[in-house]
């Protein structure tokens, strides 16, 4: 028993704050100062807006990033946590009272921005701000709790500019205001609720701290105002919980419906020489549809896989499999010219008819690389997976900058969405169309934009 209590106290030693913690008047001051949106903090907060929706127009991560580190916005949030675990309502009042201030001009700001921008696309990085999910919750407790710490530390390191990217404020806020300027009310809710989830749980996980570091509390005079303001907090903790519950109710089974294709695929359709490079459910139809590049698969195979769909929790489904091989043209031309030339004898018998072939060539050279017969393939594939797909355009791109020595090509697959379609394509759907375009035509580098 007491090597226990020895081992424990010594486990104990390692996790105490005794020691580290600055003074609490000090941290009281830290925060008030982080509080107001007055003079330089509000052009901060301006530019660090405008910065986040550039990142976002120009699908920029490190601009993004750029953005979030200078943000002043997480002041007013733990201004909020702390006023709440110390009851110090004028604290409260006055943080309450800066975030909603900062949370306004932002949203102006960024409307703005989007509005004048003469581009209205919607990248991978904005639509990754429009679907909140559990993970965001807890990213946000974290945050928030590694934030207080910070603020309570002696030594604070660079822990508050890690958080201020791992809550990520800056960008659902931005996007917001796309939604704004779009007249999204897709875009602007997801991204708000995602943007109220993190100031939600990051004042939370605030209060946790403030009430685990025990900071001194305030003395309420007046009792009855103090009930109140717990009662309105404990409601919108709660009316934020409900929603993020049932989000993640629907992540689990998403997840487990997603694995189960996964293992699916893995396990029934490997076979030597045969890939499936993407695939769609229509849960509505129960239609599993799957896309394979290489050797074609035999009916029979396909009715294997088919009958053991049940076994990955997929029973009731039909099993879609598309498939197709691109027929080498320049091969078979090669070969044909490698033929007509076995010999000196032949080839300078048949040089003229050379000529026309390699003249045919080049012609068929520059079909190719107008992609205009894959071009009507793909598309009619892509939307047997993502029918809200209207128009799909394939070229080859060049790109130089002020150093024209170096010129970079790709291909750029344009996207056009149907505009009565409400569904919108996740960044995750921009990734598998990427490496579905790059499989299917042999590129190296394929960049997808959706207008």
């Amino acid at each position: 028993m007491a090597e226990d209590i020895t081992i424990w106290s010594e486990i104990k030693k390692y996790f105490s704050m005794k020691g580290f913690l600055t003074d609490k008047n000090d941290v009281t001051r830290r925060i008030n100062d982080g509080i107001t949106f007055k003079g330089p903090n509000l052009w901060v907060l301006v530019f660090a807006i405008l910065i986040a929706s550039l990142g976002l127009n120009m699908n920029s991560t490190a601009v993004i990033i750029g953005a979030m580190l200078i943000s002043p916005l997480m002041g007013p949030i733990i201004g909020m946590g702390f006023g709440v675990g110390t009851n110090d309502l004028d604290l409260l009042k006055k943080s309450f009272k800066n975030y909603a201030v900062a949370t306004i001009i932002s949203l102006l700001t960024a409307s703005l921005y989007f509005l004048l921008t003469p581009y209205k696309g919607a990248q991978s990085e904005l639509l990754a701000r429009t679907s909140p999910t559990l993970y965001d919750v807890l990213i946000a407790l974290c945050g928030g709790a590694a934030g207080v710490v910070a603020l309570g530390a002696k030594d604070r390191g660079n822990i508050i500019p890690g958080v201020a990217i791992a809550t990520a404020l800056m960008p659902p806020l931005c996007t917001a205001g796309f939604g704004i300027a779009s007249l999204s009310v897709k875009y602007f809710l997801g991204a708000f609720f995602l943007y109220f989830i993190n100031s939600v749980f990051i004042a939370l996980a605030t209060f946790i701290g403030v009430r685990a570091m025990k900071f001194r509390k305030k003395e309420v005079l007046d009792e009855k105002a103090y009930k109140k303001v717990r009662f309105y907090i404990t409601v919108i903790v709660i009316a934020t919980m409900v929603p993020a519950a049932i989000m993640t109710v629907n992540i689990i089974r998403e997840s487990i419906f997603h694995t189960g294709v996964d293992y699916f695929i893995r396990n029934e359709l490997k076979y030597p020489g045969t890939q499936i490079i993407t695939h769609n459910a229509d849960r509505e139809n129960k239609v599993l549809t799957l896309a394979a590049v290489g050797r074609e698969l035999s009916e029979s195979q396909i009715n294997d896989a088919a009958s053991k769909l049940a076994k990955y929790g997929l029973d009731g489904y039909q099993l879609n499999l598309i498939q197709g091989s691109i027929s080498d043209s320049l091969l078979s031309l090669k070969g044909t010219i490698s033929s007509m030339v076995s010999s000196k004898e032949e080839l300078n018998a048949t040089i003229s008819h050379q000529n026309i072939e390699i003249s045919d060539l080049r012609d068929q050279l520059s079909y190719f690389t107008r992609y205009e017969f894959l071009t009507k393939q793909i598309v009619k594939e892509l939307q047997s997976f993502y029918p809200n797909i209207e128009l799909f355009s394939l070229s080859e791109s060049i790109e130089s900058g002020k150093d024209t020595n170096c010129i970079n090509k790709f291909l750029s697959a344009i996207i056009t969405l149907n505009p009565d379609s409400k569904s919108v394509l996740s960044k995750d759907d921009l990734l598998k169309i990427s490496d579905y375009v790059k499989n299917r035509v042999s590129a190296d580098s394929v960049v997808v934009i959706v207008r």
